[in-house]
């Protein structure tokens, strides 16, 4: 298993724990609301009941006389309802009492329980909404006298049971700004890594190849073959071209103007003479101009890796087919092997710094190449398709100049 995989794999966990956290949370906030909607049902009981008992003691005018401490007991429990929205109506749906309405227009100081127009037709439009839901307590006065208590629910319970998805909302939006801060980070850090190496590694070879070079002026004078000095100019300048792109590697590269069916065309060409004879490497080249603005080394360097990769993928024997085309305003290549796949959950994971499923290897071909491709030429490269067991197609999408 790759660090990409064990990154995957951190990464479905790290969810799964963070889902269940929420979860257990929001589990805990709407029980403290369900036990707070609760006591508020319990709160409007004792009102009804008090309620109940004034009307039974108005009908009885003796027991108000005989215990008038009673009376004003159940009087401040009734005037103590500071929070709780309240709509008293009777059986005929007129409003008999409200309390904890912010009415539109204020109460008149001398009648403050007679209704203004505004007033009661925002009260009315309250009940209709009220009668809609559960809240309400039935209140039998008598066999012939019913009274119904609508309640709303109090605004902290409101807040309440909006707290545990905003503060959800927020802890979301935290998660995904510390999860671009690091994912920039480390890409930013990738990227140095990746560049310096470059760098260094182009620095490296250009010791030896200019010592290479001088050797290759004196081959001659020492009788050494015309032809056999010829090949081996070929690979020394090779080693110079490699070492000049690496140079590139985290600078600008200088772009031009440049036919794109000869860039690949070089490419291609290049690398038939350096393969097996097994592998059969076809070119198929768009009739159209494909003109690009491009830097050639790099570019050729691009198509040299995807058919290397190519090459690999089928150890020893296949068909790599190499094919440009004009879509869309965009100049295309494809390059298909008939090698051993790559599963799709990898599609992107190649792209990847490090990612190789070679024994030797750095695995950085198709990172470099994504580099080039996006940063450098503003184009694309993905898989396009890829079957395990029958191979794979790469492609490549460029803006036209």
């Amino acid at each position: 298993m790759n660090i990409y995989d064990l990154r995957r794999f951190g990464t479905i966990i790290f969810m799964v724990v963070t889902l269940a956290m929420v979860g257990i949370f929001l589990y805990v906030s709407n029980n403290l609301v369900s036990d707070l909607a609760r006591q508020e049902r319990e709160r409007m009981q004792i009102w009804a009941d008090a309620t109940k008992q004034i009307a039974d003691i108005g009908q009885n005018p003796d027991a108000a006389s005989s215990s008038p401490d009673n009376l004003e007991f159940l009087l401040n429990i009734i005037e103590q309802n500071h929070t709780i929205p309240v709509l008293l109506t009777d059986n005929d749906g007129h409003i008999l009492d409200h309390r904890n309405f912010d009415l539109p227009e204020p109460a008149d100081p001398e009648n403050p329980y007679a209704l203004s127009p505004e007033n009661e037709r925002f009260l009315r439009q309250r009940l209709s909404a009220l009668e809609k839901r559960a809240n309400v307590i039935h209140i039998i006065i008598s066999p012939e006298n019913l009274q119904h208590l609508y309640y709303d629910d109090s605004k902290l319970l409101k807040r309440l049971s909006w707290y545990p998805y905003v503060q959800l909302l927020v802890m979301l939006a935290f998660i995904l700004v510390v999860y671009f801060a690091v994912n920039s980070t480390r890409r930013a850090e990738q990227n140095k890594v990746w560049v310096g190496l470059s760098k260094e590694t182009a620095h490296q070879l250009g010791t030896p190849i200019s010592s290479l070079m001088a050797w290759m002026e004196l081959l001659p004078a020492l009788g050494v073959d015309p032809q056999t000095v010829g090949e081996m100019n070929k690979d020394v300048t090779r080693l110079s071209t490699i070492a000049s792109r690496f140079s590139k590697i985290g600078s600008r590269p200088q772009m031009e103007t440049e036919d794109f069916n000869s860039l690949v065309f070089r490419a291609t060409s290049y690398m038939s003479t350096r393969i097996s004879s097994r592998i059969s490497l076809d070119t198929h080249l768009c009739d159209a101009p494909l003109p690009i603005r491009a830097s050639a080394p790099l570019m050729e360097w691009v198509m040299e890796n995807l058919i290397k990769n190519a090459v690999d993928a089928m150890e020893g024997s296949g068909t790599i087919t190499v094919t440009t085309a004009l879509e869309n305003n965009h100049a295309c290549v494809s390059v298909t092997d008939t090698g051993k796949g790559i599963p799709r959950k990898n599609h992107k994971t190649v792209f990847n710094p490090g990612y190789t499923t070679k024994k030797r290897g750095w695995g950085l071909g198709l990172a470099l190449a994504k580099r080039i491709i996006e940063q450098y030429h503003g184009g694309h490269i993905f898989v396009a398709w890829s079957e395990p067991g029958r191979g794979t197609t790469f492609r490549i999408e460029l803006p036209l100049n």
